[in-house]
């Protein structure tokens, strides 16, 4: 197989992107010696404009445009990027050429006082970058008040520790991969508290045209995570869900068994709808259609046409 000589990679500049795409180029620099592979640092408009929710603004595909951009004008030859900031659909000549091996999915509650959600006082302030994650705090504690909270993993604990919230909900991940150990780290069960689609997945992007490079990419694919993703994926495209609607959706892997869970929420957490479907990894795209289906049947249209607005 023939390797290219060099490799850039666009990333964004956050501390997590950083470490992100140094991870990528980390392994295919052990795997191919002989190649030069280099970063492309870019400061991304969803890392510009922090005073306004996510869903206001045009939602996480502000994460990753600048990046595509780069690629389009060969200035890349690959994107990495977490994949639950990745649209369905990427525009035409793009693909995700590999899915890596999963880190940790679960949600995670830090505060500094409190260990669990149920010890937070009554009218405590939780903050979180997420409608999903808003209406799951709301689900079991409607007394709590769930307020933005935008910035890298960092700035989230700094404004904790400043005493702006009581707690945060944040992606577990993101603390394993960049090292960070605050106090009273809980996380949350999947079950419980159902992770977003694709959390916890780094994806490889680069152009369809790029024969060599994605011959290169193949080789990183995560068979597993790749089959959990197009589940999660596939569900949420058949809803035709976005930033916008309280969603969440979970596969997880069993020897060769994989199992989805659904889950539909308003936007004040009062109504939950939930559905799952379990299969093989080869049927991974239909269980998430499955489990859109079941939840389009219980009503979850109206949940869904529900537009968030903050």
């Amino acid at each position: 197989m023939n390797t290219p000589g060099r490799v850039v990679i666009a990333t964004r500049e956050s501390p997590l992107a950083l470490w992100q795409a140094e991870h990528v180029r980390q392994i295919l620099i052990q795997r191919h010696p002989g190649t030069q592979v280099e970063l492309l640092g870019m400061t991304t408009r969803g890392e510009q404009i922090l005073d306004r929710t996510l869903s206001k603004v045009g939602g996480k595909g502000l994460f990753i445009k600048e990046l595509e951009v780069a690629l389009l004008e060969r200035r890349a030859q690959l994107a990495v990027h977490s994949l639950k900031d990745v649209p369905m659909d990427l525009p035409d000549g793009f693909e995700l050429a590999a899915v890596l091996e999963r880190e940790d999915p679960r949600d995670a509650l830090v505060s500094p006082k409190f260990a669990t959600l149920a010890e937070l006082p009554q009218g405590a302030t939780v903050g979180t970058s997420s409608l999903r994650r808003r209406a799951q705090i709301l689900a079991r504690r409607p007394d709590l008040r769930a307020e933005p909270i935008r910035g890298n993993v960092e700035t989230r604990i700094d404004k904790l520790s400043a005493g702006t919230y009581d707690g945060i909900v944040l992606a577990l991940a993101g603390l394993k991969r960049l090292g960070v150990t605050p106090p009273h780290v809980l996380p949350l069960d999947v079950d419980e508290f159902v992770p977003a689609v694709g959390q916890g997945v780094l994806a490889i992007e680069a152009r369809e045209a790029d024969r060599e490079v994605l011959e290169v990419l193949s080789r990183l694919d995560d068979t597993r995570s790749r089959s959990e993703a197009l589940a999660e994926r596939a569900f949420l495209r058949r809803l035709g869900a976005d930033c916008h609607t309280p969603v969440a959706g979970h596969a997880r892997t069993d020897g060769h068994a994989l199992t989805l869970t659904g889950v539909v929420t308003s936007l004040d957490g009062a109504t939950m709808m939930r559905g799952s479907a379990a299969g093989s990894g080869s049927e991974a795209e239909g269980l998430g259609r499955a489990v859109a289906d079941e939840l389009l049947a219980k009503g979850a249209r109206t949940l869904l046409d529900a537009r968030g607005n903050g």
